[in-house]
Protein backbone atom coordinates (compact mmCIF):
# COMPACT_ATOMS: atom_id res chain seq x y z
CA UNK A 1 0.00 0.00 0.00
CA UNK A 2 1.56 2.91 -1.34
CA UNK A 3 -1.09 5.58 0.69
CA UNK A 4 -2.98 5.04 3.73
CA UNK A 5 -6.88 5.39 4.04
CA UNK A 6 -7.66 9.27 5.48
CA UNK A 7 -9.42 9.51 8.65
CA UNK A 8 -12.77 11.51 8.77
CA UNK A 9 -11.20 13.85 11.03
CA UNK A 10 -8.23 14.67 8.83
CA UNK A 11 -10.32 15.88 6.05
CA UNK A 12 -11.52 19.39 4.72
CA UNK A 13 -15.10 20.03 5.40
CA UNK A 14 -15.80 19.16 1.63
CA UNK A 15 -13.85 16.48 1.55
CA UNK A 16 -15.40 15.10 4.87
CA UNK A 17 -18.51 15.37 3.05
CA UNK A 18 -17.97 13.48 0.37
CA UNK A 19 -16.35 10.48 2.51
CA UNK A 20 -19.84 10.43 4.44
CA UNK A 21 -21.77 10.49 1.21
CA UNK A 22 -19.50 7.23 0.30
CA UNK A 23 -19.85 5.64 3.37
CA UNK A 24 -23.75 6.45 4.05
CA UNK A 25 -23.83 4.59 0.44
CA UNK A 26 -21.56 1.83 0.47
CA UNK A 27 -22.82 0.83 3.76
CA UNK A 28 -26.73 0.96 2.55
CA UNK A 29 -25.60 -0.96 -0.80
CA UNK A 30 -22.95 -2.85 0.13
CA UNK A 31 -22.93 -3.49 3.29
CA UNK A 32 -21.37 -6.99 3.36
CA UNK A 33 -18.35 -5.83 1.94
CA UNK A 34 -15.92 -4.39 4.38
CA UNK A 35 -15.06 -0.55 2.98
CA UNK A 36 -14.80 0.93 5.98
CA UNK A 37 -11.56 0.75 8.56
CA UNK A 38 -12.46 0.77 12.31
CA UNK A 39 -11.30 4.21 12.72
CA UNK A 40 -13.81 5.72 9.61
CA UNK A 41 -11.08 5.64 7.18
CA UNK A 42 -12.52 4.67 3.59
CA UNK A 43 -10.40 1.52 1.92
CA UNK A 44 -10.21 0.29 -2.02
CA UNK A 45 -9.96 2.75 -4.41
CA UNK A 46 -12.18 5.31 -2.14
CA UNK A 47 -8.36 6.49 0.11
CA UNK A 48 -6.71 7.23 -3.43
CA UNK A 49 -9.75 9.19 -4.61
CA UNK A 50 -9.77 11.06 -1.60
CA UNK A 51 -6.54 11.56 -1.29
CA UNK A 52 -6.22 13.47 -4.81
CA UNK A 53 -9.56 14.73 -5.05
CA UNK A 54 -8.74 16.92 -7.65
CA UNK A 55 -9.26 13.23 -10.29
CA UNK A 56 -11.01 11.04 -7.71
CA UNK A 57 -14.17 13.03 -6.96
CA UNK A 58 -15.09 13.72 -11.34
CA UNK A 59 -14.12 9.44 -11.13
CA UNK A 60 -16.57 9.26 -8.06
CA UNK A 61 -19.24 10.83 -10.14
CA UNK A 62 -19.12 9.09 -13.11
CA UNK A 63 -18.60 5.61 -11.53
CA UNK A 64 -22.38 6.96 -9.07
CA UNK A 65 -23.57 7.77 -12.82
CA UNK A 66 -23.04 4.22 -14.16
CA UNK A 67 -24.73 2.84 -10.83
CA UNK A 68 -27.54 5.45 -11.12
CA UNK A 69 -28.82 4.34 -14.25
CA UNK A 70 -28.06 0.76 -14.01
CA UNK A 71 -30.44 -1.41 -16.44
CA UNK A 72 -28.35 -4.02 -16.66
CA UNK A 73 -29.06 -7.11 -14.43
CA UNK A 74 -26.56 -7.29 -11.29
CA UNK A 75 -25.77 -10.78 -11.67
CA UNK A 76 -24.44 -9.53 -15.83
CA UNK A 77 -22.49 -6.12 -14.45
CA UNK A 78 -20.96 -8.58 -11.78
CA UNK A 79 -19.76 -10.82 -14.60
CA UNK A 80 -18.39 -8.17 -16.07
CA UNK A 81 -16.50 -6.48 -13.16
CA UNK A 82 -15.28 -9.99 -12.23
CA UNK A 83 -13.75 -10.21 -15.47
CA UNK A 84 -12.27 -6.67 -15.40
CA UNK A 85 -10.70 -7.70 -12.04
CA UNK A 86 -9.14 -10.59 -12.99
CA UNK A 87 -7.53 -9.42 -16.44
CA UNK A 88 -5.82 -6.13 -14.04
CA UNK A 89 -5.42 -8.76 -11.04
CA UNK A 90 -7.23 -6.01 -8.90
CA UNK A 91 -7.03 -7.18 -5.28
CA UNK A 92 -9.86 -5.16 -3.77
CA UNK A 93 -11.98 -5.11 -6.62
CA UNK A 94 -12.05 -9.03 -6.90
CA UNK A 95 -12.43 -9.08 -3.09
CA UNK A 96 -15.49 -6.61 -2.91
CA UNK A 97 -16.84 -8.00 -6.39
CA UNK A 98 -16.59 -11.54 -5.41
CA UNK A 99 -18.72 -10.86 -2.09
CA UNK A 100 -21.07 -8.71 -4.32
CA UNK A 101 -21.98 -11.58 -6.75
CA UNK A 102 -22.51 -14.06 -4.48
CA UNK A 103 -24.97 -11.56 -3.37
CA UNK A 104 -26.86 -11.26 -6.47
CA UNK A 105 -26.48 -15.05 -7.34
CA UNK A 106 -23.71 -16.39 -9.14
CA UNK A 107 -22.60 -20.02 -8.32
CA UNK A 108 -19.16 -20.41 -6.15
CA UNK A 109 -18.04 -22.02 -9.42
CA UNK A 110 -18.49 -19.08 -11.27
CA UNK A 111 -17.21 -16.65 -9.39
CA UNK A 112 -14.09 -18.66 -8.46
CA UNK A 113 -13.92 -19.19 -12.49
CA UNK A 114 -14.16 -15.46 -13.57
CA UNK A 115 -11.93 -14.29 -10.45
CA UNK A 116 -9.43 -16.90 -12.32
CA UNK A 117 -9.45 -15.17 -15.40
CA UNK A 118 -11.24 -18.13 -16.62
CA UNK A 119 -14.82 -18.53 -18.68
CA UNK A 120 -16.84 -20.34 -16.23
CA UNK A 121 -19.81 -22.91 -17.08
CA UNK A 122 -23.44 -22.32 -16.40
CA UNK A 123 -23.52 -18.33 -17.43
CA UNK A 124 -26.70 -17.49 -18.91
CA UNK A 125 -26.55 -16.11 -22.44
CA UNK A 126 -26.23 -11.52 -20.98
CA UNK A 127 -23.86 -12.45 -18.71
CA UNK A 128 -21.79 -14.82 -21.24
CA UNK A 129 -21.87 -11.72 -23.67
CA UNK A 130 -21.06 -9.28 -20.75
CA UNK A 131 -17.61 -11.92 -20.15
CA UNK A 132 -16.74 -12.30 -24.02
CA UNK A 133 -17.14 -8.58 -24.39
CA UNK A 134 -15.26 -7.91 -21.63
CA UNK A 135 -13.05 -10.11 -22.12
CA UNK A 136 -12.58 -8.85 -25.97
CA UNK A 137 -12.00 -5.31 -24.65
CA UNK A 138 -9.36 -6.16 -22.00
CA UNK A 139 -7.17 -8.24 -24.57
CA UNK A 140 -7.38 -4.38 -26.55
CA UNK A 141 -9.44 -5.44 -29.50
CA UNK A 142 -12.66 -3.77 -31.31
CA UNK A 143 -15.51 -5.78 -30.68
CA UNK A 144 -16.34 -7.90 -33.86
CA UNK A 145 -19.44 -6.96 -35.37
CA UNK A 146 -21.15 -10.08 -34.62
CA UNK A 147 -20.77 -9.70 -31.44
CA UNK A 148 -21.90 -6.32 -31.13
CA UNK A 149 -24.91 -7.03 -32.65
CA UNK A 150 -25.69 -10.18 -30.99
CA UNK A 151 -25.23 -7.51 -27.54
CA UNK A 152 -27.26 -5.05 -29.49
CA UNK A 153 -30.31 -7.80 -29.40
CA UNK A 154 -29.90 -8.78 -26.14
CA UNK A 155 -29.23 -5.48 -24.24
CA UNK A 156 -30.08 -3.21 -26.55
CA UNK A 157 -28.02 0.21 -27.30
CA UNK A 158 -28.61 1.85 -24.20
CA UNK A 159 -27.87 -1.36 -22.61
CA UNK A 160 -24.89 -2.48 -24.61
CA UNK A 161 -23.76 1.08 -23.73
CA UNK A 162 -24.25 0.42 -19.73
CA UNK A 163 -22.17 -2.03 -20.58
CA UNK A 164 -18.91 -0.45 -22.15
CA UNK A 165 -18.64 2.39 -19.68
CA UNK A 166 -18.84 -0.50 -17.20
CA UNK A 167 -16.01 -2.47 -18.05
CA UNK A 168 -13.93 1.37 -19.17
CA UNK A 169 -15.43 2.53 -15.71
CA UNK A 170 -13.92 -0.64 -13.66
CA UNK A 171 -10.53 -0.51 -15.60
CA UNK A 172 -10.09 2.92 -14.13
CA UNK A 173 -11.01 1.63 -10.47
CA UNK A 174 -8.48 -1.38 -11.27
CA UNK A 175 -5.92 1.00 -12.15
CA UNK A 176 -6.23 3.05 -9.58
CA UNK A 177 -6.16 0.61 -7.14
CA UNK A 178 -3.28 -1.45 -8.63
CA UNK A 179 -1.38 2.02 -8.75
CA UNK A 180 -1.57 2.47 -5.34
CA UNK A 181 -0.94 -0.81 -4.33
CA UNK A 182 -4.38 -1.05 -2.41
CA UNK A 183 -4.76 -4.27 -0.87
CA UNK A 184 -8.24 -6.42 0.15
CA UNK A 185 -9.32 -7.09 3.48
CA UNK A 186 -8.85 -10.40 5.18
CA UNK A 187 -11.92 -12.34 4.27
CA UNK A 188 -13.44 -14.55 6.90
CA UNK A 189 -14.38 -18.09 5.87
Amino acid sequence: MRINPLKPEELSPDLRFVHDEISALITSSQSQVKMVADDGALLGPFAPMLHYPQFGVPALSFLRTLDIHATLDKSVREVAILTVGAAYGARFELYAHQIMAEAFGLSADTIASLAAGGIPYGLNQQEFTAHSIAACLLNGRIVPDSAYNHAIQLFGADGLAELFFLIGGYSLIAVILNGFDMPAPERSA
